[in-house]
């Protein structure tokens, strides 16, 4: 499941998000939603969400969409 939609996307969901500083690399970071930082409906590049190890990212993967 895509992460460019706010629906799709519960706090505690495991996700994949890529990180600012790796964009350039599209290397991945896996981790629990804490908290939805974006309060838009959609957005193109992904939802940017906070994990629970305090990591800022946007969504790419949802892992497990039952949280």
């Amino acid at each position: 499941m895509e992460g460019n939609s706010r629906e799709n996307i519960k706090i505690g969901q495991e996700v994949d998000i890529v990180l600012k500083c790796d964009q350039r690399s599209s290397k991945l970071t896996r981790g629990i939603v804490k908290k939805i930082l974006t309060n838009s409906l959609n957005h193109p590049h992904g939802i940017k969400v906070m994990l629970e190890n305090n990591k800022v990212g946007r969504v790419k993967k949802i892992i497990n969409s039952n949280p």
